[in-house]
């Protein structure tokens, strides 16, 4: 009965864990998707005129970084975070490449030698985690630096909620991308409790904070008949 019992727990386990896991990659794929009617308009109007590439930028470097923390051989047993990052990075490399085609001859190259610049780094961050790092070193190298990525990547959601105290207005500030954003966090955190990874739980209980302070704002200063007009994800240059 004891074994049973344990057998039974640990299924409950694995199941609430794989489904925070799945959760997140849900919310974030709402999210990898947000720059479509950006992108539209560029291959519309054949123009990527004043948007900036940046973004999509380091988010593949991110992206690919959390990739590679997640592959069995880095950190088995949490193929959920290898799964959404891989699809991120499919994306991001899409807008970048549309970025790319569309841009200007300045812009294309240095976008071409930022592009080149992120396959270096994540060829540099894989050889030495493979060549000097042997298990759990190596998770915790690679751990490290997914945290350091995914950190950065807040710098967009604190220029947003700063924007909206600014202005007094939730315009740039999409209210189903905060929430997506929130859920995301949220999920992948549970995730990150139940797999016991601080290397997950901790960057996204930073990113949930972020995404209560944002849906809070948007409660705060919505008007009834203001619109968000831009994505989170899009930016100017």
């Amino acid at each position: 009965m004891e074994i049973s019992g344990a057998g039974g727990l640990f299924s409950t386990y694995s199941i609430c864990s794989n489904a925070a896991g799945i959760a997140g990659n849900l919310c974030a794929f709402v999210l990898f998707i947000s720059p479509i009617p950006t992108f539209r308009r560029i291959i519309r109007n054949k123009s990527t005129e004043q948007f900036s590439g940046l973004p999509y930028i380091y988010a593949l470097l991110n992206c690919l970084i959390c990739l590679w923390y997640g592959t069995p051989i880095v950190s088995p047993g949490i193929i959920l975070v290898f799964t959404v990052n891989s699809v991120g990075a499919v994306f991001q490399l899409a807008y970048i490449l549309i970025f790319i085609i569309y841009a200007e001859r300045t812009k294309k190259l240095k976008m071409l030698g930022l592009l080149f610049g992120v396959f270096a780094a994540f060829a540099a961050v894989v050889s030495i985690s493979i060549c000097l790092f042997q298990p759990p070193n190596r998770q915790t190298f690679v751990g490290y630096l997914s945290v350091i990525s995914l950190i950065s990547m807040f710098a967009s959601p604190l220029f947003i909620i700063n924007l909206v105290i600014r202005t007094r207005s939730v315009e740039y500030m999409p209210f189903y991308l905060s929430l997506a954003t929130f859920l995301m966090s949220l999920s992948f955190f549970a995730y990150g409790m139940f797999k016991q990874d601080p290397f997950i739980y901790i960057p996204n209980g930073i990113g949930g904070v972020l995404g209560i302070i944002q849906l809070v704002l948007y409660w705060r200063y919505s008007r009834p008949n203001e619109e968000p007009t831009r994505p989170l994800l899009e930016s100017n240059a």
